[in-house]
């Protein structure tokens, strides 16, 4: 999902040598607030629900957030006769309450999601370890020292070393999304087509620019 990012940078970059393009990585609430200074032109966020009412938006990925444990783990096991956790309807956020929880850190889309969703039902998760990346909370859960909460996608990546089961009785789904405000510079217009070409999304009617700038940032 983030590579779609690198290859409009590289795309843009090879069309438009001239101007320059300054890439920071940050946790998701940061970014927003950045854009929304005028900070960055344009960020990649995560988010819960859906990205910010008050900035323009290109939604990447919509979806549930899910548990990673490695093979033979206890959230796995089931009553005899019945199906396999991961080929049934999955497991809640009670089930998980029980186990010490690896997941990202506050500020992050998939944090703020589960955070969001365990208020909505009254659930006290107990967050054992945290890490910024998704692959470094997936290594950590499949070390045994906790249960991984990402995305579905995020954990279905790390497949055979930990079995995904989805997150049940959530109505919250964890959101990436392109974000930026609606004043677009002609350089920002530029860079948004390359975006929206390299995440295969239709272009928008044209709008006006109302701001002049000499370079975009991500």
């Amino acid at each position: 999902t983030v590579t779609g990012l690198f290859d409009a940078l590289a795309e843009f970059h090879n069309a438009h040598p001239g101007v320059t393009v300054t890439l920071v990585e940050s946790d998701s609430a940061s970014l927003v607030e950045r854009v929304r200074s005028g900070a960055a032109d344009l960020a990649l966020i995560g988010a819960a629900g859906g990205p910010p009412p008050d900035l323009r938006a290109l939604p990447i990925v919509s979806e549930r957030l899910a548990a990673a444990v490695p093979p033979g783990h206890s959230l796995l096991a089931v009553p005899p006769g019945h199906p396999p956790v991961a080929e049934g309807p999955g497991v809640t956020l009670a089930d998980l309450a029980g186990y010490p929880i690896v997941c990202m850190p506050p500020g992050t889309g998939i944090r703020t999601t589960l955070d969001q969703a365990c208020a909505a039902q009254g659930v006290r998760m107990h967050i054992g370890l945290e890490a910024i990346a998704p692959a470094a909370v997936a290594d950590l859960a499949a070390r045994g020292l906790g249960v991984a909460v990402l995305s579905e996608s995020m954990a279905a990546a790390h497949a055979p070393r930990l079995r995904s089961v989805a997150i049940t009785g959530t109505d919250i789904p964890a959101v990436l999304a392109l974000i930026w405000k609606p004043q677009v510079s002609p350089a920002l217009g530029e860079f948004l087509r390359h975006c929206r070409k390299a995440f295969s999304a239709p272009e928008p009617e044209p709008v006006r620019a109302v701001r002049v700038a000499s370079a975009a940032s991500a």
